[in-house]
């Protein structure tokens, strides 16, 4: 084959290449979500002209699942790519699953910032005057080792009171919680949005304490993956990073407001005016614009979780978060 004919040749390939490259499948991206309009996976589809990206280098695929844990495991076996985790979670996978390649790669949303909501651990009127009244007690929480169960035992211990030896705990759905209170069958109770704006709660409970005088900032909603999957599909992450943080500086908006909330009452099939006056706003979890993770707070909530002998040793955190992905989404600009 001459000279020519080999350049030609050369030529024709690197075209086919780059067209089979610009032809490619987008990467599917399997994300968990748990609560239907708090977490944005689950409207994230919602406003198509908001993810430019979408359909092109990826496809956003939502999953719902009941808790972090069922998302841990999925991970580990391939079956979903993105999992909505918090602090401890991430020590817990990595120290109790052994997944030494998760990665916290963005923050959707976080407990106790200044100026923002925060969970609060709520009594009856009528019940505790102040914590020494639940000694012989019974606290309800969510699920035992879980940042909002870590920030109860905190702001219980600041107290001078400690499990087992001051009040017993039991494990209840966060919905449950309210009837739990009334009905007399706990004393103190773990309570977040939306259930903090209940009429019947606020008529009857009061806040004992919060997670911000429990324990400061908490990285609740924080985006997970294996290192692996980041790192083969970088451009389509990036991508999508770029796209949320547009979805995410709509949905805050105020402006934007009463629209989000009729996207929130289609996806839950409730009333908007439960979300209305709270929901995206200074009332609800921060949300980051840029979506970065406070390093600093997932070291303070994981120390918090070690002190409370629920990890065996101190998980470095920062070697679990790589926020890449997000800075080189951020210097796009858009």
């Amino acid at each position: 084959m001459g000279i020519v004919n080999r350049a030609i040749w050369g030529l024709a390939a690197a075209l086919a290449f780059a067209a089979g490259a610009a032809w490619a499948d987008p990467v599917k991206i399997r994300a968990a979500y748990i609560v239907p309009g708090t977490n944005l996976f689950s409207i994230f589809n919602a406003k198509p002209e908001l993810i430019p990206h979408s359909g092109k280098s990826y496809i956003l695929e939502p999953v719902r699942y009941q808790a972090t844990p069922n998302m841990i495991t999925a991970m580990a076996v391939g079956d979903l790519d993105i999992a909505l985790i918090n602090s401890t979670a991430l020590s817990l996978g990595v120290e109790n699953a052994g997944m030494d390649d998760l990665r916290v790669f963005a923050d959707e949303f976080r407990d106790a910032v200044d100026g923002y909501g925060t969970n609060a651990f709520m009594v009856r009127k009528d019940g505790a005057k102040t914590a020494a009244d639940l000694k012989g007690k019974v606290v309800a929480t969510n699920a035992i080792g879980s940042m909002v169960d870590i920030a109860a035992r905190l702001g219980l211990r600041k107290q001078g009171l400690e499990d087992k030896r001051d009040y017993t705990v039991i494990e209840a759905p966060l919905p449950a919680m309210k009837a739990l209170l009334l009905g007399g069958k706990a004393d103190l109770i773990s309570v977040v949005p939306p259930f903090l704006f209940d009429p019947e709660l606020v008529a009857n409970a009061r806040p004992l304490f919060t997670t911000r005088e429990a324990m400061g900032p908490g990285e609740l909603g924080l985006w997970g993956a294996k290192d692996s999957f980041l790192k083969k599909n970088r451009a389509a992450m990036v991508d999508m990073l770029d796209d949320t943080m547009r979805v995410t500086r709509w949905y805050t908006d105020p402006k934007n407001h009463d629209e989000a909330m009729k996207i929130i009452a289609d996806t839950t099939k409730a009333p908007a005016a439960l979300f209305q006056d709270w929901m995206f706003s200074k009332l609800d979890y921060y949300r980051d614009p840029s979506l970065l993770p406070d390093v600093a707070a997932i070291k303070a909530n994981i120390e918090a979780q070690s002190q409370l002998g629920f990890v065996k040793g101190k998980l470095d955190a920062s070697k679990f978060v790589d926020i890449s992905y997000v800075e080189e989404a951020k210097k796009r600009g858009n």
